[in-house]
């Protein structure tokens, strides 16, 4: 289970996160959704201990990750382009972070040898750095990267954000796959509330840092969400 206890923080006199409680169980697929400034980069940045809260606590499977480095071992992430290292080509990192999680290059190919479709022959064999890629296929790079090594955790800041209609039907598949291990939690935000409400069972709604809805998916969540956007 993923844990957010007494979450405070705070930049100045600007409170960016402020959650009492917040858990997420193990094998769930969590979506995160918010106007821009709600606070969803910030938390998940907390859980991944890129920031630390001004007060509170955070565990993954029972690891405080300001205290230990363990959680690192079964969880993966991918935020924005600054998780990659832009000076490699796409194979070299895809080998470095498979040699990472205790993969050989053989066994890296295996795994990417899944997501042709996905890539659409615009990854693999361009002879391009990551750096020069599009934002679109820095984005497809940094996803698949994140799900090399069978982790526990995976965690998605706008996985759909940057990618053309085809590639975010792909991507949504990959998704409820992943899903179906009920040993995986899988959290994505994004600032499509009908993406996240077809793959996410649940969907927490955050403004200005704190939980304003807490759903889970039905039939009925996304006119729910889009009734509190319009302001109705």
């Amino acid at each position: 289970m993923i844990s957010f206890k007494n979450i405070l923080k705070q930049y100045s006199k600007q409170t960016v996160l402020d959650i009492d409680s917040l858990d997420i169980p193990v094998g769930q697929t969590f979506g995160l959704v918010g106007n821009n400034g709600a606070g969803k980069t910030t938390l998940f940045s907390a859980l991944l201990d890129l920031i630390k809260p001004s007060k509170g606590k955070v565990t993954n499977n029972g690891v405080d990750v300001s205290q230990s480095e363990d959680w690192k071992s079964f969880t993966t992430a991918f935020l924005d382009e600054t998780f990659l290292i832009g000076y490699l080509m796409p194979e070299e990192y895809f080998y470095f972070i498979g040699d990472l999680r205790g993969l050989n290059k053989k066994e890296v190919d295996i795994f990417l040898s899944q997501f042709e479709d996905f890539f659409h022959g615009e990854i693999l064999g361009g002879k391009k750095y990551l750096r020069d890629l599009s934002k679109g296929n820095q984005k497809k790079a940094g996803v698949i990267a994140a799900l090399i090594g069978e982790p526990k955790v995976v965690i998605l800041d706008e996985p759909f954000a940057n990618l053309d209609p085809t590639t975010q039907i792909r991507l949504k598949a990959i998704v409820k796959d992943l899903s179906e291990n009920k040993d995986v939690t899988v959290l994505v935000s994004s600032h499509d509330i009908q993406d996240v409400t077809e793959v996410c069972e649940r969907i927490v709604l955050l403004e200005k840092g704190r939980v304003i809805k807490d759903l889970i998916t039905s039939p009925q969540t996304l006119k729910e969400l889009e009734s509190y956007f319009k302001g109705e």
